[in-house]
């Protein structure tokens, strides 16, 4: 016998990853399924259907080996109506339309997120606060094993999962997924999230991606996500990515507002953060919205870094704003 995880995304603010499990009699073998790979479920208890029309579609899109089980495979989805038409929630489809025929482009997303255990930060005590920060990025901070078990997981899974370190708050960390195709990379993305959330139930903690777990002099979570053309990694490319900046400085409001929930709550232009009512772009710069590396600046062509998605954001709507305003 061989499990298969379902998972999907529903309809809720912000978005949440659902999952439910098929038994089927021999192992996965993709593409000849041996079986109708398509599910459904009811779509009136995630918020993407109403009680007298509930059932959703699920269509299989990729297929990963779940490293935390035996026997068992996940199977991430999009969600579809019964009329054979993409439901309003599945942004993966749209950005899939979206990508331009021929645009070979690249993200790569660095995902902060807070460990939590009886309401409180990782390590925090049970009243007031830890040590300033500043020695726990890249160094004494706390959480290591299950920072080290979701990296193993990831390679087992095959996700394109390339580092992970701490972060600046006590019980804060980060991993990176990319580069790759914006519609590969954001289904690692996903999926990674949703191996993060098995482990730590395990080990009895909470992961919070929401972009400022704790008010006052503590650095929020973001997910900072890079993006290139062909045409930016190539020789010349710094005056794509420089055209590419100017374009999303004609566009913010509809970047700002697709970038997560609670985000103004961390862009103050605080923390390495510049203010969500602000704009600006630099080489180097972590109070910048969009940093320009240095070594892009130096090589004269490479990527340019988003800094302003939040942690809790949908990485194909991110995707497909950056596509969009930059590619079109």
């Amino acid at each position: 016998m061989h499990k298969l995880d379902y998972l999907w995304l529903d309809g809720c603010t912000p978005t949440q990853i659902r999952y439910k499990t098929k038994v089927v009699k021999e192992p996965l073998k993709v593409p000849e399924w041996g079986f109708d790979p398509i599910w459904g479920f009811d779509g009136s208890s995630t918020e993407q259907a109403d009680g007298s029309s509930s059932d959703c579609v699920l269509k299989p899109v990729r297929v990963y080996p779940n490293p935390l089980e035996k026997d068992c495979s996940i199977v991430l989805c999009e969600v579809w109506n019964v009329d054979d038409t993409p439901h309003k929630s599945n942004t993966r489809h749209l950005l899939e339309k979206t990508i331009p025929e021929g645009i070979d482009e690249w993200v790569g997303f660095e995902q902060e997120y807070t460990l939590f255990k009886d309401a409180r930060p990782l390590g925090w005590p049970s009243n007031g606060e830890p040590a300033p920060q500043g020695d726990y990025y890249c160094g004494r901070n706390i959480g290591e094993n299950v920072s080290r078990e979701h990296l193993n997981a990831c390679i087992d899974a095959g996700i394109s999962i390339c580092g992970t370190n701490a972060e600046v708050m006590l019980g804060q960390w980060e991993y990176q997924i990319g580069a790759g195709g914006s519609l590969h990379m954001s289904d690692d993305l996903w999926v990674a999230r949703w191996l993060l959330e098995r482990i730590c139930e395990k080990h009895k903690l909470q992961v919070s991606l929401h972009p400022k777990p704790i008010e006052g002099d503590w650095n929020g979570a973001g997910c900072h996500t890079n993006f290139s053309t062909k045409e930016m990694r190539e020789d010349g490319g710094y005056e794509k990515i420089v055209e590419a900046c100017e374009k999303l400085g004609d566009n913010v409001d509809t970047h700002i507002n697709s970038y997560g929930i609670d985000n103004d709550k961390r862009l103050t232009g605080l923390h390495e953060t510049c203010s969500i009512t602000e704009f600006k772009y630099g080489v180097s710069d972590r109070g910048a919205s969009i940093r320009i590396p240095w070594q892009v600046e130096r090589d004269g062509k490479g990527y340019l870094e988003d800094r302003r998605p939040a942690s809790n954001c949908d990485p194909y709507v991110v995707s497909q704003k950056l596509v969009e305003t930059i590619c079109n």
